[in-house]
């Protein structure tokens, strides 16, 4: 009994350590540009059939009857970790290279090896080369290039780019397209604010804003993290109480063990 129960015990204090972790991330970034919180999933172990009255169930004449017993579970274990894909706060930039999305959908950017990658961040640059990019230098896909006479960009919410030259006339420079997924759960992070489609993800869905259940595309607006502090720090303090009473359970096994060894002085 006592060696099931500490090891229970010591699974309650792993899976809670793990709980801090993840909600001290959270914490971490809750000034990130488009950082989605997570949340640490968990699932009880295996059960043991356990006889009520081990000592009168092997005792000669007593009737040993096998529904006479009881399931005692084994602890705990972390399965995953959900991202929460909630919207976070529209906050103004005065930015015109700074793009928020309202609703569903992420800008697709290619990385240097040619892959695709997701991300919510919309704080975007101009590169050397005129081409609009990430923070990380990674291209916005579709392609998008600026050129030297070019003063100024207005993107309206369903993604059209126009731009204006030094001259004072305007021309279509081209769209920004949204990908979207069937379970953004899915995705893998990547860190940088990216994300990589995955099997449980689903291939992206490609579309234009304000379209087809796409969401607004807002120049001059960056979406903040959704983390909430306050449901963070509520958080914290149920974990850390978790924490406390599996310790105090591993105590008290400990005491009664104590007691046990006791019995024969």
């Amino acid at each position: 009994m006592g060696t099931r129960a500490l090891r229970t015990a010591a699974s309650g204090m792993y899976a809670q350590e793990l709980n801090i972790e993840v909600i001290s991330n959270n914490i971490a970034n809750i000034n990130t540009t488009g950082y989605k919180r997570n949340k640490a999933e968990f699932q009880d172990l295996m059960y043991q059939q356990v006889s009520v009255n081990p000592v009168s169930s092997s005792t000669p004449g007593i009737n040993n009857n096998p529904s006479n017993s009881i399931q005692v579970g084994n602890g705990v274990v972390p399965t995953s970790t959900a991202k929460i894909f909630t919207q976070g706060d529209i906050t103004p930039t005065s930015n015109q290279m700074d793009f928020a999305i309202q609703g569903d959908g992420f800008f697709q950017v290619r990385k240097a090896d040619g892959t695709f990658a997701y991300t919510r961040d919309g704080s975007f640059k101009v590169n050397a080369d005129g081409r609009i990019v990430t923070s990380s230098g990674y291209i916005v896909d579709p392609e998008l290039t600026l050129d030297e006479n070019t003063a100024g960009i207005t993107v309206s919410k369903d993604g059209t780019v126009s731009a204006q030259d030094s001259g004072g006339s305007s021309y279509v420079l081209g769209n920004i397209e949204l990908a979207r997924f069937m379970n953004p759960g899915g995705l893998k992070a990547l860190g940088n604010n990216l994300y990589a489609q995955t099997v449980s993800s689903g291939v992206p869905i490609i579309g234009t804003p304000s379209k087809d259940g796409f969401g607004d595309i807002n120049q001059g607006y960056l979406e903040s993290s959704n983390v909430d502090i306050v449901e963070e720090m509520i958080s914290m303090i149920a974990a850390q109480r978790a924490y406390e009473i599996n310790s105090k359970t591993v105590q008290t096994v400990q005491e009664m063990m104590r007691m046990a060894n006791n019995l024969k002085r």
